[in-house]
C-alpha cells in the first residue's frame, strides 16, 4: 500500500492524487513548493511561446497594412484599366487582409493566461481564427468566381495595359517576400493561423504574378477572354487554401490528432529508458490546443512503490516526452499499480 511520506505537505492521499493528476510533478517532495528544474522548464517554454506569439502579432499586423495598401491600389487600376483579373486581385488582398486582422487578434488573445474559466489556456482561439478566416475566404473566391464567369462571357479589352501590369507584377513581389517571412515565424513556433495566414499570402503573391501574366496575355495577343481565366485562377488558389486552414483548424478544435503514430512512439520512448524498472505504459494520449500539445500517460507501477519514488519517475517521464517532442506541453502521469497473478509475477490490474 502506498504511504505518504511526513515531508509531503497534502493532508491526505486524496488531495495528493488530485494534485498528482492536475499537475504531477509541480510540487518538490521534500519542500512542497516548485521544483528549480520544473520552474525553469515552465519558464523556458512559457518564454518561448510568448516570444513565439509576440513575433506572429508583428508579422501579422504589418500584413494588415500592406495589404490594404496593395489591395486599394489594384481596386483602383482595376476601374481604371477594367481588368477583371485585377480587380479580382485587388479584393483578394482585401480579404487576406481581413483574414491577417483576424490572425492578429487571434494571437494576441492567446496570450492570455489560463484563469478559471480557461484553465488550459487560449491557445485555441488560435485555431479558432484560423477557422474564421478559411470561411471568409470560401465566400471571397465565390465573388471572385462569379464576377469572373460574368467577364469570360462578355470579355472586354483592358485599358492602360502596362500600369496594370506593373501594379500587379509590383503587388506580387511585395507579397511574396512578406509571405516568406510569415512563413519563416510561422514554422519555427509552429503557429497555426499563422501557417494559414503565410499559406494565403504566398497564394496572394503568385495570384498577382498570374494576373500579370493574364493581362499580357489579353493585351499583347488579343485573347481577351484570358483576364477572365486569371481571375478564375485566383479564385481556385483562395478554395485551395481555404479547404487546408478549415481541415486543419477543425481537427484541432476536436481535439483529434494528426499523427496516431505518436502515442505509439511515446509508449516505445518511456519502455525503452526504463527496462530496468517494473513499468508499462497502459495507454498515451494527446490532445492538440494549437500551437502547443497536452498528453495524458498511463502508468503500470509497483504498487509498493513509495511516493516520493514515483513523483521522482513522474518527472523522469516528463523530462524524457518534452526532450523529444517539444510541443507537448502539459504532461500528466497517472499510475496504476501492479499486482502479482498466480505465479508470482507482477501484472497490471484491470481497473482504469
Amino acid at each position: 500500500m502506498l504511504q505518504p511520506f511526513p515531508t509531503l505537505k497534502y493532508d491526505d492521499l486524496d488531495s495528493y492524487l488530485v494534485k498528482l493528476l492536475d499537475d504531477p510533478f509541480a510540487v518538490d517532495v521534500q519542500h512542497g513548493s516548485p521544483t528549480a528544474a520544473e520552474t525553469a522548464r515552465s519558464s523556458s517554454s512559457s518564454s518561448s511561446m510568448s516570444e513565439g506569439l509576440k513575433a506572429g502579432q508583428q508579422i501579422a499586423k504589418i500584413s494588415v497594412i500592406t495589404l490594404v495598401a496593395i489591395g486599394i491600389v489594384e481596386l483602383v487600376v482595376g476601374q481604371i484599366s477594367g481588368s477583371i483579373v485585377a480587380t479580382a486581385d485587388g479584393i483578394d488582398s482585401l480579404s487576406d487582409a481581413m483574414i491577417s486582422l483576424i490572425v492578429f487578434v487571434g494571437l494576441y488573445l492567446a496570450t492570455r493566461p489560463a484563469n478559471k474559466r480557461f484553465p488550459f489556456g487560449y491557445y485555441k482561439v488560435e485555431s479558432f481564427a484560423a477557422l474564421l478566416a478559411a470561411i471568409g475566404m470560401v465566400a471571397i473566391g465565390a465573388f471572385i468566381l462569379y464576377h469572373s464567369y460574368e467577364s469570360f462571357v462578355n470579355p472586354h479589352r483592358i485599358e492602360q495595359p502596362v500600369l496594370t501590369m506593373v501594379v500587379l507584377a509590383s503587388a506580387g513581389g511585395v507579397s511574396l517576400h512578406r509571405a516568406l517571412q510569415m512563413r519563416k515565424i510561422a514554422r519555427k513556433y509552429d503557429l497555426l493561423s499563422l501557417k494559414t495566414d503565410a499559406k494565403n499570402s504566398i497564394k496572394d503573391g503568385s495570384a498577382s504574378i498570374i494576373g500579370f501574366v493574364s493581362v499580357l496575355v489579353a493585351s499583347q495577343f488579343g485573347f481577351l477572354q484570358m483576364d477572365a481565366i486569371g481571375g478564375m485562377i485566383i479564385a481556385g488558389y483562395i478554395f485551395s487554401v481555404a479547404y487546408f486552414s478549415l481541415r486543419q483548424s477543425s481537427l484541432t478544435l476536436v481535439d483529434a490528432w494528426q499523427n496516431p503514430g505518436t502515442s505509439d512512439k511515446v509508449k516505445q520512448l518511456i519502455e525503452s529508458k526504463f527496462q530496468a524498472e517494473p513499468v508499462k505504459v497502459r495507454s498515451v494520449f494527446l490532445r492538440p490546443t494549437g500551437m502547443m500539445a497536452h498528453a495524458e500517460v498511463h502508468l503500470e507501477v509497483d504498487g509498493d512503490k513509495k511516493l516520493q519514488d514515483f513523483e521522482s519517475l513522474s518527472f523522469q517521464v516528463q523530462s524524457l516526452i518534452r526532450s523529444k517532442f517539444r510541443l507537448i506541453d502539459r504532461i500528466s502521469v497517472i499510475p496504476h499499480p501492479l499486482t502479482f497473478d498466480g505465479g508470482g509475477k507482477k501484472k497490471g490490474t484491470t481497473t482504469a
